[in-house]
């Protein structure tokens, strides 16, 4: 262990980033940090301590970084399990010490302030839950130390958005239930026959509202030379939408393997895309219809995205009949 907490010191030492977590995540993956262990209870700290000094921090970085490996050896593994208390914690509560010169005697307030920080973190993790992760661990042990540090010392530490890197390589990783799961988004492909007006509506549309939620496609089993142009007057009219900025007419083949296939309706005739419909969402094609009509169709697409958006996060295959929206047509296959 102690030949790993000489290596993690020479690696902060190489460290510029202002951001804990990035320069833990450097680190962590290289060949002398485990998945698990109780390297971290060094790692944590001295990332914090690295980003803390690079921020401009008063600090004498490799002094500080020594100290934390001799307390950080002194720990004992599984302490998360057998103690209570995480590893990942106590080594940016004991960084958080070095910085202030906190010792069990101090009278100032650097003592209490401390055990804030460590009982807040402690809690972020057990809202979490089991098993342990040295990693998402030490992903919310981050997140409140930036919060601690940046409003006790003005200390400027940068944190961003955190997505863990390692749950290919954690065999007890928790996935959906982890805030820090890499999440891939579905591919949702809207289908009419030409691709030229309600799947291009329904693309335009899933683009705008829910480009957080699935990524959005639309192709026909035929193309047109060009998008419906009352479909492109009126999207761009009420929703600011230049459908012809970025799409185009296309067939099946030219967009990624969906995970969900949605069919705009059979009133023209069915698409076949070699596969069954996952849903049918039944709507009339307004070509050469009235401005009113075309209105009626884009604000159903509207409706039917909104509720995928805000009601169901990511579109979901195979999902039963009770918790589908209303709009879903049973069975779906077009």
């Amino acid at each position: 262990m102690e030949e790993r907490a000489r290596k993690i010191i020479k690696a902060c030492m190489q460290e510029k980033s202002k951001n804990p977590a990035d320069i833990f995540c450097r680190i962590a993956r290289q060949d002398f940090i485990r998945i698990h262990g109780p390297e971290h209870h060094m790692l944590d700290g001295a990332a914090l301590l690295t980003a803390y000094a690079n921020a401009g921090g008063e600090l004498d970085l490799e002094a500080g970084l020594k100290e934390l490996m001799r307390r950080g050896l002194q720990m004992p593994g599984a302490t998360c399990g057998m103690w209570g208390i995480c590893g990942a914690v106590s080594s940016m509560g004991a960084a958080l010490s070095i910085i202030d010169g906190t010792g069990p005697l101090s009278a100032d307030d650097s003592w209490g302030k401390h055990m804030g920080f460590t009982s807040d973190a402690l809690r972020s993790l057990s809202q979490v839950g089991g098993p342990r992760c040295c990693k998402r661990d030490a992903f919310l042990s981050f997140q409140k130390a930036v919060a601690y540090m940046n409003e006790n010392y003005n200390a400027g530490l940068e944190l961003g958005e955190i997505q863990c890197g390692f749950s290919d390589r954690n065999e007890q990783c928790i996935k959906e239930r982890c805030p820090f799961h890499k999440k891939e988004k579905k591919k949702a492909a809207f289908i009419c026959v030409h691709n030229s007006c309600r799947s291009q509506i329904a693309e335009a549309l899933g683009k705008h509202f829910a480009s957080d939620v699935f990524e959005s496609y639309s192709a026909g089993t035929e193309t047109k030379e060009k998008i419906n142009q009352d479909a492109v007057r009126l999207m761009k009219k009420r929703n600011g939408i230049d459908m012809e900025e970025n799409q185009y007419s296309k067939r099946i083949n030219q967009i990624p393997e969906p995970d969900i296939a949605i069919s705009m309706g059979c009133n023209v005739e069915c698409p076949f895309i070699g596969r069954p419909f996952d849903e049918n969402w039944g709507l009339e094609d307004p070509t050469g219809k009235s401005d009113d009509e075309f209105e009626k169709v884009i604000d159903k697409i509207e409706e039917n995205i909104l509720k995928y958006e805000k009601q169901f996060g990511p579109i979901r295959m195979n999902d039963n009949n009770n918790n589908m929206p209303p709009f879903m047509a049973p069975g779906g296959e077009a």
